[in-house]
């Protein structure tokens, strides 16, 4: 009666134990210096911005400045146009050049506009480049209004 007993023990142990590799086989594993996880990476490796007030540091000409450069630049640049749920996504050709001026966009208006939340995606084989542009309620309004994009 032992033997059946430890018999069917080491069977339950053994199907538990496949049945949870299997699941860790299906999901993506991420290393980092501090830490080891396990995660589907759906909209849980997205950067949020924790700051919920809607406001432009840049004076009134600071920012008309600023629309009549970098943002022209940028908007002649746009090859399509992708409304989100709270912002826009913008696709770019994926040059060396246009990737320079859209991480020097993102360096810039994020010390002006810190509501918002930049998402960049680069082809590696530098055919496309897609920008998001999103933040808290209102930033697609100010992304239309404002900036004019």
């Amino acid at each position: 009666m032992k033997n059946i007993a430890t018999i069917l023990t080491l069977t339950i142990l053994t199907l538990t134990a496949c049945n949870n590799s299997d699941k860790k086989a299906n999901n993506k594993t991420m290393t980092t210096d501090k830490e080891t996880t396990t995660s589907t990476c759906s909209d849980n490796c997205k950067a949020k911005s924790k700051t919920n007030e809607l406001s432009c540091k840049l004076t009134t000409p600071e920012l008309q400045k600023r629309k009549e450069t970098v943002i022209a630049s940028l908007k002649g640049q746009i090859l399509e146009k992708k409304e989100l749920k709270e912002g826009f996504a913008f696709k770019f050709s994926g040059t060396d050049e246009v990737l320079d001026e859209l991480t020097e966009f993102i360096k810039t208006e994020r010390a002006c506009c810190d509501f918002f939340t930049f998402g960049l995606s680069v082809s590696g084989d530098k055919s496309e480049a897609w920008l998001e542009l999103t933040g808290v309620d209102g930033a697609k309004d100010f992304i239309t209004s404002e900036l004019g994009l």
